[in-house]
């Protein structure tokens, strides 16, 4: 199969990039200006064709589109809630607007003699917004609280209309909150495991932390990668997917993980700065649709996700 993906030098879209090629697909990796995750090493990155990508540009998007095959894997955009609340017209412009231009130039090519792709539009769990506190479904309502989610759910509707307007093979993804090796420690995990391991070097007790009440469904990135695969395969045009695990860990008790993993106990103390104005109290998923559609389960347990990023942190 030949792969399109966007956002490829991104955390998720490199490890996406290394799981296409170790399931021998063919692969041409969309990237922006900036490497902003895991770095592939040097015999992966030979095996896959590169082409710049602008989601802001109608120009740039047209050229990328060209180079569909097979399937898109639509990753690129702006992946962070703080990013999004400082800028919420760029985080429109890039992960709405912007999937609105790659979706109309993929049908455009299709309509001139171009290939007809099946399209993974990845959005994300936040999009449910705060819940009931429970597993979401599928079918639980659309009610996004950050310019992130509320881009991302703008994204989903404008990608199941193009679906049904011109039979586009769109299909939406909501992966639940993942981690693993190379994620930038902007990210609550690997910035509370940054933070323990210098606790450590420097005999501290305590570690700033931001508010460790909220419960998230954390899955390995690895997981996740091979969810989009198998979605690949089976996933149904029009539909979309939850990607969890299923289980919620509260922060506090991720950081408990942490500090087994390093085997050094630490306590957190409350730093405002750190404190999100936007913070969904219980964001847990149910992927039983998923599972069901194609048999993907977890393969690796949260602490042996941590040990790895911690690994990669500290090589």
């Amino acid at each position: 199969m030949n792969v399109l993906v966007t956002g490829a030098n991104g955390f998720v879209g490199s490890w996406m990039i290394r799981g296409l090629l170790a399931a021998g697909h063919s692969v041409t990796g969309a990237v922006g200006r900036e490497d902003t995750g895991q770095s592939l090493d040097h015999h992966e990155h030979r095996q896959a064709r590169w082409i710049p990508l602008n989601l802001r540009d109608s120009r740039s998007v047209g050229a990328v589109a060209a180079h569909a095959g097979d399937a898109v894997i639509h990753l690129a955009g702006i992946a962070s809630v703080s990013d999004s609340l400082r800028d919420p017209v760029a985080a429109w412009d890039v992960n709405c607007l912007g999937t609105v231009r790659l979706l109309e130039a993929l049908v455009e090519g299709r309509a001139s003699g171009g290939p007809d792709p099946k399209v993974l539009v990845i959005s994300t769990g936040e999009v449910y917004g705060t819940g009931r506190g429970l597993p979401r479904l599928e079918t639980d309502p659309i009610e996004p609280c950050s310019p992130y989610a509320e881009s991302k759910a703008a994204a989903e509707i404008s990608a199941r209309a193009v679906w049904r307007r011109t039979g586009l093979r769109v299909v939406v993804v909501r992966p639940f909150p993942h981690t693993g090796p190379g994620q930038s420690a902007r990210f609550v995990t690997p910035a509370l495991a940054a933070r323990v391991a210098s606790a450590k070097r420097a005999g501290a007790t305590t570690i700033r932390s931001g508010n460790l009440d909220p419960v998230r469904d954390l899955l390995d990135v690895r997981d996740v990668v091979a969810a989009y695969l198998a979605l690949l395969e089976e996933g149904l045009p029009g539909e979309a997917y939850n990607v969890a695990r299923g289980e919620g860990v509260a922060l506090h008790q991720l950081l408990d993980h942490l500090s087994r993993v390093f085997e050094y106990p630490v306590t957190p103390e409350r730093d405002p700065s750190l404190v999100r104005p936007v913070d969904i109290p219980h964001l847990v998923g149910d992927s039983s649709k998923l599972r069901t559609a194609t048999g993907w389960t977890p393969a690796y347990t949260l602490d042996q996700t941590l040990r790895d990023l911690i690994d990669a942190q500290e090589n």
